[in-house]
């Protein structure tokens, strides 16, 4: 019975995502973003459920793939695409207003998420960690940008709404960062998982740690916190990986 329990999680995933769609063409963004959140809550705990149940099949990599296109592909670029219209509908701008075809570039996320999850699936480098960016993360940047939009009176205590605002209410800058953020999920950079092998902090150091910076973050400044933990996961990988090459450059030059 409890080899079925991570699949049950990941079905959870999915209808999440099912529904988040279903909202999201009713113009009911906010209620598809919060159902986004809870199907990547349930995509974290079925990996976590799988590994300390110490079970595995072939067929929960497959739904937990299917499911992500669905809840971090599909859904994220339909909400996209719903969101640029509203922002054109409250604040139009000329260039869209010129070419109204510029807003189907939002579906450029289920394009580049399905080549992604196609690659993670037959890619046997990433069991421990990233190629390019997860479709998870990516999906998550864009619907706390969403809400941030929606609730532009939420409490910090740093306050950053200035600079926030005029961010997520650009629909050029947010096509933008569909298109960079698609770029970068099948971009050949590695990225480290955030997978938890235990609790100790001992051989979790860099996922507690990440952690901890998105907690501070969160407590300064709300929710702001999530799109900008994606954007430092990035710039961290990037980096970590440029380290590490120039150390095995390095290594192989001295020996």
């Amino acid at each position: 019975m409890k080899k079925h329990i991570p699949n049950l999680i990941t079905t959870g995933n999915l209808l999440c995502g099912s529904f988040a769609i279903v909202n999201a063409f009713e113009g009911n963004l906010a209620m598809s973003c919060y159902l986004l959140i809870i199907a990547s809550a349930l995509d974290f705990f079925d990996g976590f459920a799988a590994r300390m149940l110490n079970v595995s099949c072939n067929i929960g990599k497959d739904l937990d793939s299917l499911s992500d296109m669905i809840s971090f592909g599909l859904a994220p670029g339909i909400i996209l695409y719903q969101f640029v219209k509203m922002l054109q509908e409250n604040n139009p701008l000329e260039l869209i207003t010129q070419f109204p075809w510029l807003i189907y570039i939002a579906f450029i996320i289920p394009v580049f998420s399905s080549f992604r999850l196609a690659k993670f699936n037959n890619d046997t480098r990433q069991s421990t960690s990233f190629f390019g960016l997860p479709t998870p993360a990516n999906a998550n940047f864009f619907i706390f940008c969403v809400l941030l939009y929606l609730f532009p009176d939420l409490p910090m205590l740093i306050n950053v709404s200035g600079i926030v605002q005029p961010i997520v209410s650009n629909p050029i800058v947010m096509l933008g960062f569909g298109v960079v953020f698609s770029i970068l999920l099948v971009a050949e950079i590695p990225m480290f998982a955030l997978k938890f092998k235990s609790l100790k902090w001992s051989a979790n150091k860099l996922p507690f740690t990440f952690v901890l910076i998105w907690l501070g973050l969160l407590i300064f400044t709300n929710i702001v916190a999530m799109p900008t933990i994606v954007l430092i996961y990035i710039v961290w990988s990037i980096i970590a990986c440029n380290l590490i090459s120039k150390k095995e450059e390095s290594c192989k030059v001295n020996s």
